[in-house]
């Protein structure tokens, strides 16, 4: 069997971790600081818990320079969670801030507003969802399940473009937005097909006077990986077990605006009237950030690995993010110029402009067979220790997930053997 040192893991998550980090995990998992018990033994609610959440937040921070009107927020329930999460509260923030202008139109009469609300929800509310990938689709799937396909709007949609695949993204002048929308969703990265966002979309920045589209992103597989305009953003949220660290925590990125005392949830009694879901008290951001994320148990285990991989991350780059997207745009050119030197064997998936620096997909077009050529790439890669590059079971091919955890080494790995593989 191969030691840990032998394999160059490059499944798409679970991820590979730091050795440093897991090996100073496993001892905090037996005994946590002299303490004699484990850190998953000891209560989220004790005072060791609260520190490990609160230096986890302040190194995130730090990292990626959050402003400080943002809130941090540990949840559960994954990337998949949030997609549900961010429709309740955006769409809570929404009859929000209709609720406070009905207020001021027609006073304090229950009634009157209620009424106002109820034709404004009909006729004005929308969700935008720039749908660029399977895991964007997904969210707005779960958006029309939720809230009825009437309120949800395909702003763009990438497989119009692209005999009706992804691997690219529509130009902005097409993407047709609402009006005044409660949020504009789009996934950054997209992990299964390989397609990312080259930079924030221009047509979505804020303006001038601080006004401008209520931004969410999902940035589950590329985030620390790249410097991003956290400003620009209402919401920004990733699932630890990519970049950040195992599966067991998801972390929200929230701008205060969207939580008391600026912008309350409605009551449960109020959407009930307006004919609008109410959501799980666990995926309320307001709730949670009121609780310093401890509402119900966390896995404070999970946040400490998350934890140590900042501390790593901080104490190797002295330019925080900016040192580790050099790399990870280093690695991306290595393995993608492997791949492009020989297109007689290897068909890039993605258009050039829209690939992905954390998922690199391809197919293997050696022969005439294209299942007997990737079969035969992955058995000979298995052989080199180089594990996990079995494309998502819903598009096949080959699917190289460069997180940051992997070394530079292992890309020039990987492409030392896609040029001897092409040699062949």
């Amino acid at each position: 069997m191969p030691t840990r040192s032998e394999i160059t893991y490059f499944g798409a998550g679970p991820a590979l971790l730091p050795t440093d980090v897991l090996e100073k995990a496993a001892e905090a998992l037996v005994d946590y600081q002299g303490t004699g018990l484990g850190i998953a033994e000891h209560s989220h609610r004790s005072a060791l818990a609260a520190n490990i959440i609160n230096e986890a937040k302040a190194d995130l921070a730090n990292y990626l320079d959050i402003p400080d009107d943002y809130e941090v927020l540990f949840m559960q329930a994954g990337g998949s969670g949030e997609f549900s999460a961010t429709v309740y509260n955006l769409v809570g923030a929404w009859v929000t801030r209709k609720q406070q202008e009905a207020l001021k139109q027609v006073g304090d009469d229950e009634a009157k507003v209620a009424e106002l609300l109820q034709k404004q929800v009909a006729t004005e509310l929308k969700l935008d969802y720039l749908v660029t990938g399977s895991w964007s689709l997904k969210a707005y799937q779960e958006a029309c399940r939720l809230l009825g396909s009437e309120h949800v709007n395909l702003a763009t949609d990438a497989r119009t473009i692209n005999d009706k695949k992804f691997g690219k993204i529509p130009e902005e002048s097409t993407w047709k937005l609402s009006k005044d929308a409660a949020m504009v969703y789009y996934c950054d990265n997209e992990t299964v097909d390989g397609v990312e966002f080259p930079k924030f979309p221009d047509v979505l920045a804020p303006r001038a006077d601080g006004s401008g589209p209520i931004v969410v992103a999902d940035m589950s597989s590329n985030i620390l990986s790249r410097r991003i305009p956290v400003k620009n953003y209402h919401v920004i949220f990733f699932g630890a077990q990519k970049n950040l660290g195992s599966t067991g925590v998801t972390v929200a990125i929230v701008k205060k605006n969207l939580l008391p005392p600026v912008c309350p949830q409605p009551s449960p009694t109020l959407l009930r009237k307006l004919g609008l879901p109410i959501g799980p008290i666990v995926l309320s951001y307001e709730t949670i950030a009121k609780n310093n994320s401890l509402y119900n148990t966390l896995s404070i285990f999970d946040v400490y690995i998350a934890g140590q991989v900042l501390k790593k991350l901080l104490a190797t780059y002295s330019d925080k993010v900016d040192g580790q997207q050099a790399v990870s745009n280093k690695k991306a050119e290595i393995i993608y110029g492997a791949l492009e030197s020989r297109p007689d064997v290897f068909k890039l998936v993605t258009e050039k402009p829209f690939r992905s620096r954390m998922n690199i997909c391809f197919r293997v077009v050696k022969t005439n067979d294209m299942d007997v050529d990737e079969k035969n790439f992955l058995e000979l890669a298995k052989g080199q220790g180089l594990e996990g590059l079995k494309g998502h079971r819903s598009v096949g091919g080959i699917r190289a997930s460069n997180y940051n955890s992997i070394p530079l080494e292992g890309a020039q790995k990987l492409a030392e053997f896609i040029l001897t593989f092409a040699g062949h």
